[in-house]
């Protein structure tokens, strides 16, 4: 019946921009929201004529996404010369050395460099697992190598594995798992993140397939 053919294929186009915009709206709002919130702690220790001008700023919208923006440009390229570095290594060392503030800064910087660092390898190759049991498939992404003492209890060999959960791949569980248990897929984080997402209907574009159980790639025709 064209009626429905038509009623799906319409739904398909409007939403994915649906909520693509809802997003970003509740994104640029957000920030919007948090900007007006300091500009009305500022205010009360502003002389009136610059109250006034911090109002008007506050209705513009957008605005805080901008200035966010332009805050983490600004401070990648202070934080990028030899004085920035300096700089922030003192603060983080100051800070490092406050009481419980320590493991809480320590913790989210680690993971932080970690996950966004050039150097990092955090979310860089997409993993063919067996879970939750043997012959049981599943995406996972590998997130770094063990150390320290469970490096030595373990071994070499292992590589720390991230397995998300679907629709919301946000959480998930933490393996460590053999070398040879694991299988290197030729799928960016962006496709494998989407295949999760959409609970395996929407599959990763790939000319190459991994064949399960071995460490060999069939190439079609």
């Amino acid at each position: 019946m064209s009626f429905k053919k038509y009623l799906l294929a319409g739904l398909l186009v409007w939403i994915p921009v649906t909520v693509t915009v809802w997003l970003l709206s509740w994104m640029v709002g957000s920030l919007d929201a948090i900007f007006r919130s300091v500009l009305e702690a500022l205010s009360k220790f502003s002389p009136a004529n610059s109250a006034a001008l911090m109002d008007d700023l506050g209705q513009i919208h957008g605005l805080g996404v901008i200035l966010v923006v332009l805050t983490l440009l600004m401070t990648g390229a202070f934080a990028s010369n030899v004085f920035g570095k300096w700089w922030l290594g003192q603060l983080s060392r100051i800070l490092e050395g406050i009481p419980i503030f320590k493991s809480i800064y320590t913790s989210v910087k680690r993971v932080s460099d970690t996950l966004f660092s050039g150097k990092g390898n955090a979310f860089r190759q997409t993993l063919l697992v067996q879970y939750p049991r043997q012959g049981v498939w599943t995406l996972a992404f590998q997130t770094g190598e063990p150390s320290g003492e469970v490096q030595e209890k373990l071994g070499t060999g292992y590589v720390s594995v991230y397995v998300p959960t679907t629709p919301n791949p946000t959480s998930g569980f933490f393996l460590l798992m053999a070398k040879s248990e694991v299988i290197e897929l030729d799928v960016s984080v962006d496709e494998a993140l989407t295949y999760i997402i959409s609970m395996g209907s929407v599959a990763p574009d790939a000319a190459t397939h991994v064949i399960p159980g071995s460490n060999t790639q069939h190439t079609e025709a």
